[in-house]
């Protein structure tokens, strides 16, 4: 008896170890490796774990953090679920007159990809805006980034201006994503273009070229922006605005005279 508990101790144990610290741990993920949920419940009373909702596990001793969940469900469920827009241009260093500190996290993942109830009701000490859509390709254009004990995936500067630009003009000021766009001096032309080639959103899409063009980059000038479709029609984004004949769109005054 005593045999069989302690190689139960050592396995928890290795288990427990196989992820960083400050990492959530799923039930789904301790069941495919040989945990019950009643052999949970028993290292619940042994102070070995502790549940912050239904499906989700913390070590004792360990504080939850949205960076240790959003860790879980990439690592231990394979989801595209990821840090972007401006969340992920602060922590790139991209945009630093934004503040980091801010109260507010942006959240996207793909149009089938729902954040659990134990996340969504948990209280992580910052309002998480969750955006599920499918305007460009699960995980492509993500790049790691060292969070303390663990390698988190989120947006790349490209992926993460084109999410504020899907974003905009309603959750996303248009002239800040320009402001972006102005620090973004040295971009891969040909991974601009692959991730432009591959975006569906024609408003994104304009928005984009329309920024790049007016930043005068020389990856634009590098990047065969002529073979980007961007759709036929009038796009106005904005009343009162003006019109740019050349991605037939209309935006507002302040953008189009932002020097």
């Amino acid at each position: 008896m005593e045999t069989n508990s302690l190689e139960k101790e050592q396995k928890i144990n290795r288990l427990l170890n196989s992820q960083p610290s400050g990492v959530v741990y799923l039930s789904s993920w301790l069941t495919e490796n040989g945990f019950s949920t009643q052999l949970l419940n028993r290292y619940k009373k042994s102070n070995w774990l502790y549940s912050i909702g239904t499906g989700a596990w913390m070590r004792v001793g360990e504080e939850p953090g949205y960076e240790g969940a959003i860790y879980a469900l990439q690592q231990q469920c394979d989801q595209s679920i990821h840090l972007g827009g401006k969340t992920a241009l602060s922590l790139l260093g991209k945009a630093h007159y934004l503040e980091l500190s801010a109260q507010q996290v942006i959240v996207f993942g793909g149009s089938k990809e729902k954040l659990p109830a134990w996340f969504t009701n948990y209280d992580w000490g910052v309002k998480v805006n969750y955006f599920s859509t499918s305007f460009l390709p699960a995980k492509v254009g993500l790049q790691d980034l060292e969070r303390g004990n663990f390698s988190l995936k989120i947006s790349n500067p490209i992926r993460a201006l084109m999410e504020c630009l899907y974003l905009a003009p309603k959750k996303q000021d248009l002239v800040e994503c320009y402001e972006i766009m102005q620090g973004l001096n040295n971009l891969r032309p040909n991974q601009v273009y692959d991730l432009l080639k591959q975006c569906t959103s024609i408003k994104v899409k304009r928005l984009f070229l329309y920024m790049g063009e007016k930043s005068n980059h020389d990856w634009f000038k590098y990047m065969d922006a002529e073979k980007i479709d961007i759709g036929k029609g009038k796009r106005s984004l904005v009343k009162d605005g003006v019109y740019i004949a050349k991605y037939a769109i209309t935006v507002p005054k302040a953008l189009a005279e932002y020097e």
